[in-house]
C-alpha cells in the first residue's frame, strides 16, 4: 500500500493529548509538506490540544478520542477496551478517507488506535518517543510498529525486539529562528538589559514549582528580571503571589516561547522531553526539577541526561526551597563562565535536524 519514496506519500500523525507530543508532530507536519508530502494531524478533544494547534491553520486536523489506559487489574480496563475498540474503527476510516499510506504516533496513549489501525491495515506504521525512558504506551504500540524512533540514545534499551532509529526530537519550526533579545523584551514588556530567569512548568503539574518560583522571585535582586509561564489553571494564584514583584511578568498561557528563550539567560522548568529539546536547541542553561509523580520517574532520568552533560542543575522538588532557588539562580547568572559552559553544553545535546530524520527514516521504509 506504499508508494515510491520519489512520489507524494500521505502520512497520519497521532499526536494528541500533550504539548510534548502535538508540537513534535506539527514539526514532523511540517518537514513532510517541505519534502513535498501531506499530514494529517490527529489530536485529542483537550483544551490544549485546541489552544495549541489554533495558529496552524495551513495544517489539517481531526479529533479522535484519546484512550489513558488504567492499570490492568482496574476494573476501568473494560470500558478502556471498548473505547480503544472505537477509537480503532474511527482511526480505520480517517486512515482510509485521507489515503494515508503510513502512520506515525508520537507517543501516548491518544498514539496506539491509529498506529494499531494502520498496522491492521497493512501499513507501514511508527512510534517516536522523547524521553530517555519510554512510556509504557510506547512500548505496547511499538508491538505493532515498523519502526521506533527515540530521542535519547537510553530509550533503546526498551524496545529490544524492534529496530529503533536516533532521531532527537523534533520541535517547531519557529523555535529554529528566534527573534532579538529586543524584539523578545518588548513582546513581554521587559527589559532586555536585565538577565532574565524563565520558568516554565509545562503542560501538568507545575502548581508546587510555581509557587516555589513565584516565592524565590519576591527574594531575588532588581537586576534580575522573571517571566513565568505559569499555566492558566494556575495563573491567578502566581499573579497574586508575584504582584509585589515590579520585575516578574507572569502570563497564563505563551504562544510566543521562540520570544520566552530569546530573552532567557536561564530557565527553571519540569524535565519534559520536547522542553528539553527546546531548551537544548536554544542553548540555555536550566535549573531542572522534574516532576515527582511522572510514570515511571522518566522526567529524572531526562533531566539526568542534560545534567550529566553540565548542560543543567537538576534538583528534586522536595528538596528545594525558594531560598535554595534563590541560591542556584544567582549563582549561574553571576557566573559567566558557568553560563557558557553550560549553554554549550545544551547546544551540545541538541539535534537540530531531528524532523528530518524522521521524514527519511519513513521515505526510507516506505521506499520500492
Amino acid at each position: 500500500m506504499s508508494k515510491s519514496a520519489n512520489k507524494p506519500l500521505k502520512i497520519l500523525i497521532a499526536c494528541g493529548g500533550t504539548g510534548g507530543h502535538l508540537f513534535p508532530g506539527i514539526a514532523v507536519a511540517e518537514c513532510l509538506r517541505a519534502r513535498g508530502h501531506d499530514a494529517l494531524l490527529l489530536i485529542s478533544e483537550k483544551k490544549v490540544d485546541s489552544e495549541a494547534s489554533a495558529k496552524y491553520t495551513h495544517l489539517k486536523f481531526e479529533r479522535v478520542q484519546a484512550v489513558a489506559k488504567p492499570p490492568t487489574l482496574s476494573p476501568r480496563m473494560l470500558p478502556f477496551l471498548w473505547k480503544l475498540w472505537h477509537a480503532a474503527n474511527h482511526s480505520k476510516k480517517l486512515i482510509r478517507s485521507f489515503g494515508a499510506d503510513a502512520v506515525l504516533g508520537m507517543g501516548g496513549f491518544t498514539s496506539l488506535p491509529p498506529v494499531y489501525a494502520g498496522s491492521k491495515l497493512g501499513l507501514k506504521t511508527f512510534i517516536h518517543d522523547s524521553n530517555a525512558r519510554p512510556g509504557r504506551s510506547n512500548v505496547l504500540t511499538s508491538r505493532f510498529c515498523t519502526q521506533v524512533f527515540i530521542g535519547m540514545e537510553p530509550a533503546k534499551a526498551f524496545f529490544p525486539d524492534r529496530e529503533t532509529v536516533l532521531t532527537g526530537t523534533p520541535v517547531r519550526p519557529e523555535i529554529h529562528n528566534l527573534p532579538s533579545r529586543e524584539e523578545a523584551a518588548e513582546r513581554f514588556g521587559l527589559d532586555p538589559a536585565k538577565r532574565t530567569i524563565l520558568v516554565t512548568g509545562g503542560s501538568q503539574g507545575a502548581q508546587r514549582l510555581n509557587e516555589l518560583c513565584a516565592e524565590a522571585a519576591a527574594k531575588l535582586p532588581e537586576e534580575i528580571q522573571v517571566l513565568h509561564i505559569a499555566g492558566a489553571k494556575d495563573y491567578p494564584r502566581v499573579a497574586e503571589i508575584s504582584a509585589s514583584r515590579p520585575n516578574c511578568k507572569v502570563l497564563g498561557f505563551c504562544d510566543q516561547m521562540p520570544s520566552a528563550y530569546a530573552l532567557a539567560d536561564l530557565v527553571v522548568a519540569r524535565s519534559g522531553a520536547s522542553s528539553l529539546t527546546e531548551i537544548s536547541l536554544a542553548g540555555i542553561p536550566s535549573i531542572l526539577v522534574p516532576y515527582p509523580f511522572a510514570a515511571d520517574d522518566h522526567q529524572t532520568r531526562n533531566a539526568e541526561v542534560f545534567a550529566n552533560a553540565g548542560a543543567a542543575e537538576l534538583i528534586q522538588q522536595r528538596d528545594l526551597t525558594p531560598e535554595k532557588l534563590v541560591s542556584l539562580t544567582s549563582s549561574i547568572l553571576n557566573d559567566l563562565q558557568t553560563r557558557e559552559r553550560m549553554a554549550q553544553a545544551a547546544r551540545a545535546l541538541a539535534v537540530p535536524d531531528a524532523a528530518d530524520r524522521v521524514c527519511a527514516a519513513i521515505e526510507a521504509t516506505l521506499a520500492p
